[in-house]
């Protein structure tokens, strides 16, 4: 299996790097592409829903960004220590009605050798916001460089 850099053991500048590749990657929302970053038995608790593999993570994701329009997403580095990263994010995105939420959570991954993930675990709380209390406005795709992370705003 091709190895997916960085790979473990992770310094703090190396698992910076993994967390905002996997932000940039989950921005995409490409199902098929973020799954390539899972192992092929990845497992996943995602709030109570529990995902096995790239074939169920697809179909999860699809099914995400079906219902959570105009998805936006910043991650940031909570802790790490040999294969295992510690996240905290938070994503906004609205509904088909056009109400927005902004959503927070923690993760905790933890890879292979290799540098796939193996295990995602996720909490994640919802809060319906107003339109105009949205903090997230650049184009859809990838956070901007210059765009403030979750601790510049307060979150």
């Amino acid at each position: 299996m091709p190895i997916k850099p960085p790979a473990p053991p992770f310094t703090r500048e190396t698992a910076i790097e993994k967390v905002r590749i996997a932000e940039d990657a989950w921005n995409t929302r490409d199902p098929e592409k973020v799954s390539l970053a899972y192992t092929p038995d990845s497992r996943w608790r995602n709030r109570g829903e529990f995902v096995h593999g790239r074939e169920e993570i697809v179909a999860f994701l699809t099914r995400k960004w079906t219902r959570e329009q105009e998805y936006r997403l910043i991650k940031e580095l909570w802790a790490f220590d040999g294969n295992r990263i510690a996240v905290r994010f938070a994503y906004e995105c609205r509904d088909d009605s056009g109400n927005w939420y902004r959503s927070y959570g923690n993760e905790n991954w933890e890879f292979d050798d290799e540098g796939l993930m193996r295990v995602r675990l996720a909490s994640i709380n919802d809060t319906p916001i107003a339109e105009s209390e949205r903090k997230y406005h650049w184009p859809l795709g990838r956070r901007p460089d210059d765009h403030p992370g979750l601790s510049d705003l307060g979150f």
